[in-house]
């Protein structure tokens, strides 16, 4: 009896009364669906102000345009890259369960702080007061009302993180790892992950930037207060439905602690009749683990990076430097997808060209259609509305179709989805370049280099790069998403698909870097710098793509050359 309840059960994971979860009553489908919902009301909450917070940044608090740029810049690459904390904490400490509900009261907190100060003047700078009497400048933003504005930026950035860092890997724990159905399954959970990112994107880019603009900014900021309120008791509707994974030790320590173990046994002169290999479990809290994970701890750590191999051997000098092979094995692992990591940074750094650059384009652009003027916040449609598209076409044609071609369980491998997004990163680039070039000929065919006047064509044009980049990102978020998490051992999941989102925070801030870099050596010996002055017109925006083309080549080439010396760590096939 007692046998038949323990195959009943999911080893290592509990519900949310902490109790162990059953095969019968949790996991699957219709819990990861709950996860699915509340990434729509979640990434409509987060993007409906930040694609447009530049503008109310420079409108209604009067920062300079850099300083609304960089201000917007800050936040978003803080907001993604705090999702390393937000997956430490569900690896460590809590459950992904409870620090998605932590986050969620943070990022609540956080736009209803942003909600009272869009609502009372008090609260804000004077208005700008400009008259043929009167030239003073705006009043920025400081002191107090500064420091209420930042209060809840950041604070909305700490609950974004870790919503970002925890949902991906709760929708995904869902499914049996164990099984070619249940890995299928959660093959398809992340591309509808994306669609529901963009789903929810669609809607903040469209109804929510409609509404700042032309109802007020504390209506924007109100709906997002309350769709992120909502989203809370949707996903405690699927608690019932929820398996969630026991929480290990901190996975830093781990890494460290194999890690230091190497390196002194490297330098340690051993007797031969200590130098073997001690599978003693390690002196903490032990917590049920799956089968396959107990096949490891019975195996020798593999020939590959040898280096880390020397923390298994020989008498460790302290008790709490006794490392297992199994650990020796997931340092490995988190050391190998690293080169992988940072070849998705470039891809993250051409997307954020999409709420910078392009945005300033569609300005002198005409954005008219028919009679309604569409607002430049609003172009990300364009991606949006073609993931929302490809995702659903990709799981349900490409992806059976690829499987009976040939015959693999895993159709195309994560990391060539991942290189094929980083291929079109390439296109995108190049596109863009060229269609600067034509705007920039028709702004002097026209006469209108130095008019604020719309240039007579099209910000259709733009469509073309984002719907390039917009499919890079689906292949390559979609693709590392599913390769960080299904690579990364037992403890470490939450930890490591949040890899995906400090991508692209890092992109954001080297994005910032390249644009900093590039206008200094290009501004030298009294020349204009590429990308300096008020004119968008007088700027080498064609260059700098050409130059994004290029290095994202050069990043191409270094993704392949790390990816053909991968190996799967659950087949041991190649790229």
């Amino acid at each position: 009896m007692e046998e038949g309840h323990e195959s009943e059960r999911w080893v290592g994971y509990v519900d949310w009364r902490n109790k162990p979860a059953l095969r019968s009553k949790h996991g699957g489908t219709v819990a990861a669906s709950f996860v699915l919902v509340v990434e729509i009301m979640e990434n409509m909450a987060f993007l409906a102000n930040a694609s447009n917070l530049v503008t109310y940044l420079a409108e209604f608090m009067h920062l300079s345009p850099s300083a609304s740029a960089t201000t917007v810049t800050n936040f978003m690459g803080t907001a993604f890259l705090l999702a390393l904390l937000g997956g430490f904490l569900s690896d460590a400490v809590f459950t992904t369960y409870h620090i998605y509900l932590i986050s969620a009261l943070l990022e609540f907190l956080g736009l209803v702080i942003l909600t009272v100060q869009a609502k009372s003047p008090t609260l804000k700078p004077p208005a700008c007061r400009i008259s043929a009497a009167s030239h003073a400048p705006c009043q920025e933003v400081s002191g107090g009302k500064a420091a209420i504005l930042f209060a809840g930026l950041y604070l909305t950035a700490l609950g974004v993180g870790g919503v970002k860092g925890s949902l991906p890997a709760h929708g995904a724990e869902q499914f049996d790892d164990n099984t070619a159905r249940g890995r299928k399954a959660r093959s398809t959970f992340f591309n509808y992950f994306v669609f529901c990112l963009s789903c929810g994107g669609l809607v903040a880019v469209t109804l929510v930037v409609w509404v700042e603009d032309n109802k007020g900014w504390q209506w924007g900021f109100g709906i997002s207060t309350l769709t992120i309120l909502l989203s809370v008791p949707v996903f405690l509707a699927g608690s019932a439905t929820y398996r969630n994974k026991i929480p290990t030790r901190s996975p830093l320590t781990t890494i460290a602690k194999v890690l230091v173990a190497a390196i002194l046994n490297r330098r340690c002169r051993h007797n031969p009749s200590n130098a073997v290999i001690d599978m003693a479990p390690s002196p903490v809290k032990t917590v049920e683990v799956d089968a396959k994970e107990e096949e490891r701890d019975d195996e020798g750590p593999n020939a590959e990076l040898k280096c880390l191999n020397r923390a298994v051997e020989g008498k460790p000098m302290h008790g709490e430097l006794l490392c297992t092979a199994k650990e020796v094995e997931d340092v490995k692992v988190v050391i190998r997808v690293l080169p992988i990591f940072l070849s998705t940074i470039m891809l993250s750094c051409c997307l954020a060209q999409l709420s910078t650059f392009s945005i300033q384009q569609a300005t002198t652009m005409n954005t008219r259609v028919g009679g309604l003027t569409v607002p430049p916040a609003s172009l990300p449609v364009f991606p949006v509305v073609f993931i929302m598209l490809l995702a659903p076409l990709y799981d349900h044609a490409i992806d059976p179709f690829a499987r009976r071609v040939t015959g693999s369980e895993t159709d195309i491998s994560h990391l060539q989805r991942i290189g094929f997004g980083l291929a079109l990163s390439i296109v995108a680039m190049a596109v863009a370049a060229l269609v600067e070039a034509k705007r920039k000929r028709v702004a002097r065919a026209t006469g209108l280099l130095d008019s604020a006047e719309p240039l007579p064509i099209s910000f259709f044009w733009l469509a073309l790069q984002y719907l390039f980049l917009g499919s890079a990102d689906l292949f390559t978020l979609a693709g590392s998403l599913e390769f960080f998490f299904s690579e990364a051992p037992a403890g470490m999941r939450s930890l490591a698909t949040s890899l995906s989102w400090a991508s692209l925070a890092m992109g954001y801030y080297l994005s910032s870097l390249l644009v900093a870099v590039v206008n200094d050596v290009t501004g030298r010996g009294n020349r204009q710098a590429w990308m300096a002055g008020s004119s968008l017109n007088h700027y080498h925006l064609e260059r700098f793509y050409w130059l994004m083309s290029a290095l994202s080549s050069f990043n191409f080439l270094h993704f392949l050359f790390w990816a053909n010396r991968y190996r799967y760590r659950s087949t041991g096939s190649k790229l």
